[in-house]
């Protein structure tokens, strides 16, 4: 790379920039995929699954909701490949195109009363592709910030990422509490698009911030020395299989995040008679607060170590939810806010803020991409599926929330295990980050003319260094 095309490069990619960008087309990505998950658990049951039966409408609405958590490990492998292989800035941008558009068709899509049974197969064929798109998107955006950032914050630029989710949950519940208020006639006519339609001003926002990075230095000067490997889903299979492990049962920690922001929505507007408004405002207030706690919970996995910090959080999410659903039991309004500001904005931030980085750091340069989104969207599909199963397990006494309460706490304890099994990495250098892969794996490998000079790169050393 010539010296003009790494200084603009590096101006383009500064860590704040990267870290703008990431957090927008975050805010992007999961606006539209909560505004679908607050209008499965609302509205969806009664616009594509009119059964008779309200439950059943829910349980089939929220199905679809869990059917793009399995198409995520699908994007994580082919939006993976492409970002490790042709790089980070396109990837990022064809995520947002991709999600853009279908959120856009839901809004527009015909209803169960107007096309019959091709209304719930077009909606889940747009959710299928929703989750390929959301497949790649925090991997995508972490590495590229990652692989910028000076070496002692490389969490604290990185939890932008998950910033931005909080941020585009906050937006999308911010849009639906108007919604939710309409008459429900007019909501499950035509008020429920809206939210939907309303997705095109912020995808081209996010575009347009996107649009303007440029690939990170590092991955430039790995592809020029062809340094980087043919088939990456293979060697992150062969060469960091722990990883993908670790990150699959830590990422089972995202299930107590759905289980907050769409289980628990529709239990306590359905069994406790709370409101749909008041409950939407107790997720706005305690994700708001989310927003500032991260950055710091980010900090200090800088200062101590991301193991501890995202540990702490597990276990306090735990022990939490006993008292987040013994308020809407109680339905005890004040002290809902408080259990839900703790949970959210306390334990569960601590997960959030240090994931990104934590898991990007457990694979090398060659694979980061890949190894980071296939295993945390495989572990996320617990968590797609996690408020269907937990209505059908609570079918028998729908009020019954301990069962839910005591699998959330299991999975935090796996979750937890599977951190302690992990190597700290918070201090060792990016250069040294990963399992090293061996030459005769990348695309070099395979041709013998150009295998010593590439062997002998200042960039190819540094990306197979091991840690």
């Amino acid at each position: 790379m010539s010296n003009t095309d790494s200084v603009e490069a590096k101006r383009k990619n500064s860590p704040t920039r990267a870290a703008i960008a990431a957090m927008a087309g975050g805010t992007l990505e999961y606006y539209d995929n909560y505004i679908y998950a607050l209008a499965a658990a609302l509205v969806f049951g009664q616009v594509f699954f009119p059964s008779g039966d309200t439950g059943l409408g829910t349980v089939l609405a929220l199905a679809t909701f869990a059917v793009s958590y399995v198409a995520r490990p699908l994007g994580a492998v082919l939006l993976g490949h492409f970002g490790d292989k042709i790089g980070r800035k396109k990837v990022l941008v064809a995520i947002l195109v991709l999600m853009g558009t279908c959120t856009f068709a839901i809004g527009l899509l015909p209803s169960y009363a107007q096309i019959g049974a091709w209304a719930p197969i077009l909606l889940v064929t747009l959710r299928i592709l929703q989750g390929i798109s959301v497949g790649g998107e925090t991997a995508a955006a972490t590495v590229l910030t990652i692989e910028i950032a000076p070496p002692r914050r490389r969490a604290f630029f990185t939890s932008w990422a998950p910033n931005g989710i909080v941020g585009g949950f906050v937006l999308a519940t911010l849009i639906f509490i108007p919604i939710s208020a309409m008459p429900q006639e007019a909501l499950v006519a035509w008020g429920w698009r809206i939210p939907f339609l309303l997705s095109v001003i912020v995808t081209i926002a996010g575009f347009i911030i996107r649009a303007t990075l440029d690939e990170p230095e590092a991955f430039i000067e790995a592809k020029e020395d062809r340094a980087l490997v043919k088939v990456p889903v293979l060697e992150v299979f062969r060469s960091h299989w722990s990883s993908i492990l670790r990150v699959i049962f830590c990422s089972l920690a995202f299930a107590i995040d759905t289980v907050i922001k769409v289980y628990a929505l529709a239990f306590a507007t359905t069994e406790y008679g709370i409101s749909e408004s008041t409950m939407l405002w107790v997720l706005i207030v305690s994700h708001v607060g989310a927003l500032a706690t991260q950055p710091f919970l980010a900090m200090l996995a800088d200062r101590i170590g991301r193991r501890p910090v995202f540990i702490a959080g597990n276990i306090a999410c735990a022990a939490m939810l006993f008292g987040y659903f013994s308020a809407i039991q109680a339905q005890n309004i004040p002290m809902l806010f408080i259990t839900g500001f703790l949970s959210v904005a306390g334990a569960y931030a601590a997960i959030n803020a240090v994931y990104p980085s934590m898991f990007a750091e457990m694979f090398n340069l060659k694979v980061r991409q890949t190894g980071m989104a296939l295993g945390q969207q495989i572990g996320l599909i617990a968590s797609g599926f996690a408020p269907s199963v937990y209505l059908a397990l609570t079918a028998s006494d729908p009020s019954n929330w301990l069962p839910v309460a005591i699998i959330s706490a299991v999975i935090a304890g796996i979750a937890v295990i599977s951190a302690l099994t992990a190597k700290e990495t918070a201090f060792v250098p990016l250069d040294n980050l990963g399992n090293a892969i061996t030459r005769s794996h990348t695309i070099a490998g395979v041709e013998s003319a150009e295998s010593s000079a590439v062997q002998s790169s200042p960039a190819a050393e540094k990306i197979g260094a091991q840690s």
